[in-house]
């Protein structure tokens, strides 16, 4: 899953820190934060072991792996933002924009805990309200071409975008038969801590 799904998948404000940490810092370094952060890292590698292995989303990979190969999870995360973000099983465009509102305050009250690479996507992230925006095909196809752009051995000219464009309604029957197991899995996991 993509940032959206990992800030909708917490259960505090600690845990949403800690999930977008996760993948800005080393393992090490993981129990150096505070508890609700390292709740939200222990979150965001549940979150991605789940789906990994889930088979609707091995389904969905199937989408883009002729075209990325190992790369199409990636893309399918992404993608789930999409589906996730218009969910109205889950959440109202309206209530949308209030949590990346909160997202990116939360994000910017906690900057001391946050790398300066992060720092510099989290101003870009919030001028252009990339949470929000994951619910227009012209979001996706932004982020999309993020992750061409960080892929150091996939050409930038790949149609990844026209591949999720013609299998939007397989990708969404992926995302119907996985989301609600992800949301049930991760519940039981915060119940734990």
């Amino acid at each position: 899953m993509n940032f959206l799904a990992h800030s909708y998948l917490s259960f505090s404000d600690g845990q949403i820190v800690g999930q977008f940490l996760e993948d800005f810092i080393k393992n090490k370094d993981r129990y150096s934060f505070p508890r609700e952060m390292q709740n939200g890292i222990t979150l965001h590698r549940a979150i991605d072991t789940y789906t990994d292995s889930h088979p609707a989303i091995s389904e969905a990979k199937k989408v883009f792996s002729p075209l990325v190969r190992l790369y199409a999870g990636a893309f399918v995360d992404v993608s789930m933002d999409y589906f996730l973000a218009n969910d109205h099983f889950i959440n109202t465009a309206e209530n949308w924009k209030k949590h990346s509102q909160r997202v990116y305050r939360v994000l910017n009250e906690n900057e001391q805990y946050l790398s300066e690479n992060f720092k510099k996507m989290l101003k870009k992230m919030e001028k252009e309200d990339w949470l929000y925006n994951y619910r227009e095909d012209w979001g996706i196809e932004f982020s999309i071409k993020n992750v061409l752009h960080k892929a150091k051995y996939l050409d930038k000219d790949i149609p990844v975008f026209l591949a999720f464009l013609d299998n939007k309604d397989r990708l969404q029957e992926c995302y119907d038969q996985f989301f609600p197991d992800l949301l049930a899995h991760i519940k039981w996991v915060n119940e734990k801590f």
